[in-house]
Formats: C-alpha cells, structure tokens, sequence
C-alpha cells in the first residue's frame, strides 16, 4: 500500500465564480451562392440609370423632337417617315420642274430637253415611292397605337361636334387648294410661262405646292371624323399657308389697282382667318379643353 492512498483529502470548494455577460452574436447574413448551383435564384440587379430624354432630330432648318412616351419601336417607324418625307420633297420638288420643263423645250426647242425629262421623272418615282412606303409606315405605326391619335374625350358630344364642324373646314380647304393651283395655271398665261421651259417649270412647281396641300387637307377628313385633334392642326396649318398667298394675291391687285385680285385675294383672307379661329378651337375642345 503506498502512502498517501486511503487517505481522504479534505473537500476544498472552488472560488465562486462571477456570470459573464456575452455580446448577442450579429445577425447571419445569407452565404452568398454560386449562380451556377441554383440557376433560379435571382440576382440582384444593378440600378437603373434614368431614361434617356427623346432624341433630337433634325427635319430642315427645323429641330423635332419625339415624344418621350414612344416606345423604341414607335420611335424608329417615327424616325423612318420624317427620312422618308424628306426623300419625297427632294423628288416631287426638283423632279416636277426638270419634267415639265425638259418636256417643254424638246418640244419647243431641241430633243436634249427630253433628257431633263428623264431625270425628273426619275425623280418623281423616287418622291412617289418615298411617299407610299411613308404610308404605309403610318399605318403601321397607327397599328402598333391605335389610340396614340384619338382624344381622350371623343366620347364627349362637344368633342364630336368640333371634329365634324373641323372637318367641313378642311374640305373647304381641299376646294381653295385646288382652286389655287388651277389660278396659278391660268395666271401663269398672262405671265409669260408658257413661252420658256424655266418659266413653265417654275409654274407647274408652284401648281403643285397647292394641289398637295389640298391632298394632304383630304386625307385629315378621315381623321377627324375619328375625333383626332391632329387633323385639325394639319389644317390650321395649310391654312395658315394659304393664307399667305391670299395676302400676295390681295397686295399685287392693290399695287396694280385691279378690283379682282383685290376680291378674290381679300375673301380668301377673310375665310382663312375665320377658318384658323374655328379650327383652333375644335383643337381644344377636341382635347376636352374650355375653347
């Protein structure tokens, strides 16, 4: 038996020991996993940057700028129509003088002048295809919006009034229109155009200018008998430039003292001064606005 075994040691306690207060763990964060091993978790993406404002495009001397609600595609077939219009004033405007004015002198004077004639007809078709793809280009923007024209208050019986009272008004447009190119062709006599191939060119180019503007004052009428506030402002704006005219007509008669340019011209004023007041306020109450 060695020593020290049997031998009981006295119980000594341990020392009391003070509790211990640990700071709470923070807040587990979610392990980042891989895409590849759970393709349908979504990842967070990153901010978006503010939409860009409308492109500026520029029309002539003139700056357009498209309507911010478009979408990309409404604002490529917008884009498409404004180059299309300007391929179609290029043809129609050097095309109709280089026709009518080639023709002119291979008649009058030498064959060669049937070469202008070739290229202005050239000219033409290009203006004429430009036109019909900028067509159809608007009927399929109309598709893709077909509300994008209408007024929000065509249900409104003042609404539908104002658009049928804009439409007599831009039919009178199509008959002052085509009266004015028909005055031009007359007048174009006692000018002396029809006796050299610039000057019939020149007169049958500013024939044209009217005889368009009654077409495109047609094609309004369709539009505003749907209620669209956008055919009356077409027409307040072929308006505006008959209304131009009217005030040549009306000064060379006052200048030369002949009482029928001064009538003719000084009616035509007065009805395109009555007719910009009544179309300006079918705009308003197209819109569903106090006129």
């Amino acid at each position: 038996m060695h020593p020290g075994q049997g031998q009981q040691q006295p119980y000594q306690p341990y020392p009391p020991q003070q509790p211990q207060y640990r700071r709470p763990y923070p807040p587990q964060q979610p392990y980042p996993q891989n895409p590849a091993h759970n393709p349908h978790q979504q990842q967070p993406q990153p901010p978006q940057p503010y939409p860009p404002h409308a492109p500026e495009q520029r029309l002539g001397q003139g700056r357009v700028r498209l309507d911010p609600d478009l979408t990309p595609g409404q604002r490529e077939l917008v884009v498409k129509i404004q180059q299309k219009a300007k391929f179609m004033a290029y043809g129609f405007v050097l095309g109709i003088p280089l026709t009518s004015g080639g023709a002119h002198y291979g008649i009058t004077r030498a064959p060669i002048g049937f070469a202008g004639t070739a290229v202005g007809l050239v000219m033409v078709a290009v203006g004429a295809l430009a036109l019909m793809q900028m067509q159809a280009m608007k009927r399929r923007l109309r598709l893709i919006a077909p509300d994008a024209w209408r007024s929000p208050a065509a249900h409104l019986p003042g609404a539908r009034k104002a658009a049928t009272q804009a439409a007599y008004v831009n039919g009178l447009l199509v008959l002052l229109s085509f009266g004015a190119a028909g005055y031009l062709l007359v007048k174009g006599a006692g000018w002396g155009a029809y006796g050299n191939s610039l000057g019939f060119g020149a007169l049958m180019l500013g024939a044209a200018i009217p005889f368009g503007m009654g077409l495109a004052a047609a094609t309004t009428v369709p539009q505003l008998l749907q209620v669209i506030p956008a055919g009356a402002r077409v027409g307040r704006s072929l308006y505006s430039v008959i209304l131009l005219s009217a005030t040549t007509v009306t000064g060379e008669g006052v200048k030369d003292g002949t009482p029928p340019p001064i009538l003719i011209g000084g009616t035509t004023l007065l009805v395109c001064l009555g007719a910009m007041a009544v179309l300006g306020k079918a705009v308003k109450r197209m819109r569903g606005e106090t006129a």
